[in-house]
């Protein structure tokens, strides 16, 4: 629960329950702490104090609504973090990450379990989990379900949205790529340029766990803290730049010294992605960040290189993860071995130790690069 900047705890809440026909009742088994809690956590959203967290979940079923046809009981299943109804003009789309009867206010589109401005749901950092529209937004798992929870889990965000960023990015067989950011959905977003066939993954960060992770699915790693990154792109390069990038940093981007810049990762993209090439941005930009340190910041604008965006003919993808467009064929390689995203977690915590996790999280202390958390009514030890 949300207590106020950088402040969590750990309380008894009413209980999820069905409220439609259409409603699934899932006892969650792992919930992750996703770099999205950490903007909330740091007060740099208007997330309400007194609400709960969690939007990477998964768990078994315990009950279904009258009106759901697919789902039964005792089913294990992984939810995206977008909550969507499946028929709005949207949805038909696939575009579930901007649903358009999920989300309560008018002007706005797109709704996801325990999220700032994302509407009122309950999150998935609890023992139970409402989840509306649930033949539409619970994807089943296999039989392995319960033992690789620490794959399937990834499907609910990270992984897919660290795909979305390839995808936007236009990667294809043979490609160079340069990804800037080495969290979790960085890492996850160098796994999918590889299995998607790229010849080189550059990925540019400055923490060494995080850069030894990228180095163990045979990325390249740069640490610019040492080096300037765009010229270490360019030198893998033969100085033409890479085919295309990924933003997996968002607007607290910041340079070694901690001076925040929000434009920083997207003007190196710029610099670092040869002519016409492509750009996936799925690092969290806000329309308005009071916290910022620049006025232009404050206002949700960047000091953005445009010129030059321009000049060389590229283009950008930006936004949320639609995930149910790609967390079925994700679940399917895990399955089959050929993806295994658990690789980036470091700690599987007890629910109750969740303000600890948070902590340390956040200061990304030495060792702490993906946090599972176990509701203690799934039996899971630390």
């Amino acid at each position: 629960m949300y207590e106020g900047p950088r402040q969590v705890s750990v309380k008894d809440v009413p209980d999820a329950r069905i409220e439609r026909p259409t409603d699934v009742l899932v006892r969650i088994t792992s919930a992750n702490i996703c770099g999205s809690d950490l903007h909330m956590y740091e007060g740099r959203t208007d997330f309400e104090r007194g609400r709960w967290f969690g939007h990477e979940n998964l768990g078994q079923v315990v009950e279904v609504g009258g009106g759901v046809d697919k789902i039964r009981v005792g089913d294990w299943v992984v939810l995206p973090f977008n909550i969507s109804c499946g028929h709005c003009k949207n949805c038909e789309r696939q575009l579930t990450n901007y649903c358009l009867t999920a989300q309560p206010e008018p002007n706005m589109a797109g709704a996801a379990y325990g999220f700032a401005d994302m509407g009122p749901y309950g999150g998935g950092q609890a023992e139970l989990l409402r989840v509306p529209w649930g033949d539409f937004n619970c994807l089943r798992l296999g039989e392995d379900a319960e033992q690789r929870q620490t794959d399937y889990v990834m499907l609910a965000d990270i992984f897919p949205t660290g795909y979305h960023a390839t995808e936007m990015a236009g990667v294809q067989p043979g490609d160079q790529t340069v990804i800037y950011g080495a969290g979790p959905v960085g890492l996850m977003a160098a796994l999918s340029a590889t299995i998607r066939g790229a010849s080189k993954v550059m990925v540019v960060d400055r923490h060494p766990d995080r850069l030894r992770l990228a180095e163990s699915i045979g990325a390249i790693a740069i640490d610019d803290s040492k080096v300037d990154p765009v010229q270490a792109v360019l030198d893998e390069t033969m100085g033409l730049g890479a085919d295309n990038g990924c933003e997996c940093v968002g607007y607290q981007a910041h340079e070694p010294n901690g001076e925040e810049h929000a434009n920083l990762t997207m003007n190196r993209l710029v610099a670092s992605v040869r002519f016409t090439g492509k750009i996936g941005n799925v690092g969290v930009f806000v329309p308005q960040d009071p916290g910022a340190n620049d006025e232009l910041a404050k206002q949700g604008k960047l000091a953005f290189d445009y010129g030059m965006f321009w000049f060389k003919g590229q283009h950008i993808g930006s936004g949320q993860a639609p995930v149910k467009k790609y967390n079925r064929q994700l679940r399917d390689l895990i399955v089959a071995g050929k993806a295994e995203p658990s690789f980036i977690v470091s700690h599987e915590l007890p629910l109750d130790r969740a303000p600890e996790a948070y902590e340390h999280f956040d200061k990304r202390d030495k060792g702490w690069t993906k946090v599972v958390l176990h509701p203690a009514m799934a039996g899971a030890g630390a």
